[in-house]
């Protein structure tokens, strides 16, 4: 009962300075909707950096990448660590530069407000919106789906899964109805930072306790069940999957609301293109130490039931009482700075890009930040109902999510870059994509994969084939022959 109090009386510290620092910039968050969401655009290298860092370090990151490296070997490293690093960092300039050079000149908020007026149609807004919406459910559900069971398996059941999932979920709630972007950005800042050193800190200490590198790897060697984990290639890492996932991921990172947004809020170009310089470096410090910790524990003698996240128990194992606390604690710190910001950019998405075009247009800034705000309470609540039910592992939703945002990716990056896309084109583009899909998922008669590839890929090609063909046959109307998206923006 002692070590349960111990590591509570932890994680919940930890939790309430979280809190805290939402409410000192809460003191100095303006009552506008524009510093609401972005900060009023005002973020530097370092926090623009760890904000984004941090937002997308989840339960997916903490707990599915070290499982999956625990049943199939650490090449997923190679995934997300380095591939899709890469990937996203230029995304983040072919992307993000010239998002932000948008926003800068027109004030835009939401990847749907800005498509939205590039195209003239409210209804391609509020299509960007729905999608949005629709796929950031399960991410943020994925996150009380971790918290839930992290805390459950620490404290041995003594903390239920139900309470877990309820207290980030309150906390959440709390910090960024409080301040906003401004909070969220500070608070991810110190949970990032605190990540990136308590992981590096898990992992050594579990080396230490059971030999070093060396006697870690040659017990994944002594068993015939591990010993393939130390060479290059399984039936599982096959390159048709490496590369689906890798690219799915990244362009699908790029669409996330809550990473597309901080393109818009980064304080100058110099700010966006160190921070996207930095961000592979950051990936690979990160990911190397939590999936590795997944692959050694398959070689150690930790016994982990079926179903159970590998994280916590090897902590247990092999740390004291109050480091596993604290390295759960940066673990629900990465959880929550990933839902925050996923709450925010959810909100902002239903007041600007559905609520305000079709219900009230003449909606006041006053009072879409009260609807902002009213709005992270609903779709917080409705996300942890939804997690009570655990309808999927934390692998299924975050793939899914994943998937379902990079279906955006290519459309968006076609209306960016390409004169002759049309209205017709983008829309029919996002509509094929997301349907084939959404059926690849729901309906037994369409494939999960095709010779190898996922559907999410094969789905972001039929996109991409759609939104050309389409457009080439028809024409533009006149209110969405916007030539300022194209001259005289991020030409250097």
């Amino acid at each position: 009962m002692r070590a349960v109090t111990l590591q509570l009386t932890i994680i919940v510290g930890y939790l309430l300075i979280a809190l805290a620092i939402g409410l000192v910039a809460y003191r100095l968050t303006e009552r506008t909707a524009e510093d609401f969401y972005l900060a009023s655009r005002t973020l530097g290298t370092v926090v623009l950096l760890f904000t984004t860092f941090a937002t997308l370090l989840s339960a997916f990151t903490f707990f599915a990448g070290p499982n999956i490296a625990y049943a199939q070997g650490p090449e997923w490293i190679l995934v997300m660590g380095l591939m899709d690093g890469i990937i996203f960092a230029i995304l983040w300039y072919v992307i993000g530069y010239k998002q932000w050079l948008l926003g800068q000149q027109y004030g835009y908020v939401t990847l749907g407000e800005m498509l939205g007026d590039r195209f003239g149609s409210r209804w391609l807004r509020g299509l960007v919106a729905a999608i949005s919406l629709l796929w950031l459910f399960p991410y943020v559900m994925l996150q009380q789906v971790g918290a839930g069971t992290a805390l459950e398996a620490l404290t041995d059941g003594a903390v239920s899964y139900e309470l877990g999932a309820g207290l980030i979920t309150v906390f959440m709630i709390l910090y960024v109805v409080a301040a906003g972007m401004r909070g969220v950005a500070w608070t991810d800042t110190l949970q990032g930072a605190f990540m990136l050193v308590t992981t590096w800190v898990a992992l050594l200490w579990v080396l230490a306790t059971v030999g070093g590198p060396s006697a870690a790897t040659a017990a994944l060697a002594s068993s015939p069940d591990t010993a393939g984990f130390l060479s290059l290639g399984s039936s599982y890492y096959t390159p048709q999957w490496m590369l689906s996932t890798a690219i799915t991921i990244g362009f699908g990172v790029a669409m996330f609301p809550q990473v597309n947004q901080r393109f818009f809020a980064a304080g100058s170009k110099a700010v966006l293109k160190r921070s996207l310089a930095l961000w592979p470096i950051l990936c690979v410090l990160l990911f190397v130490p939590s999936f590795m910790l997944g692959a050694w524990a398959a070689g150690l003698e930790v016994a982990i039931p079926e179903g159970a996240n590998v994280l916590p128990l090897i902590l247990d194992a092999y740390t004291p009482t109050w480091f596993a606390a604290l390295i759960i604690a940066g673990a629900m710190a990465a959880m929550m700075s990933s839902s925050d910001s996923m709450l925010l950019s959810g909100s902002s998405y239903f007041t600007r890009d559905l609520y305000r075009p079709f219900v009230d247009r003449g909606l006041s800034d006053s009072r879409e930040g009260l609807l902002a705000r009213g709005g992270v309470v609903i779709f917080a609540t409705a996300a942890f109902v939804a997690s009570l039910f655990q309808p999927a592992t934390l692998f299924d939703l975050g793939n899914a999510a994943f998937s379902g945002f990079a279906q955006l990716a290519l459309p968006v990056l076609l209306a960016l870059y390409w004169r002759k896309i049309t209205r017709a084109g983008i829309t029919t583009g996002i509509l094929a994509s997301q349907g084939f899909y959404m059926a690849s998922l729901f309906v037994a008669a369409v494939p999960g994969s095709y010779a190898g590839w996922s559907a999410g890929l094969v789905g972001m090609g039929l996109g991409l084939l759609v939104t050309v063909v389409v457009s080439l046959v028809t024409s533009p109307a006149a209110d969405e022959q916007r030539a300022i998206y194209f001259d005289g923006l991020g030409a250097d």
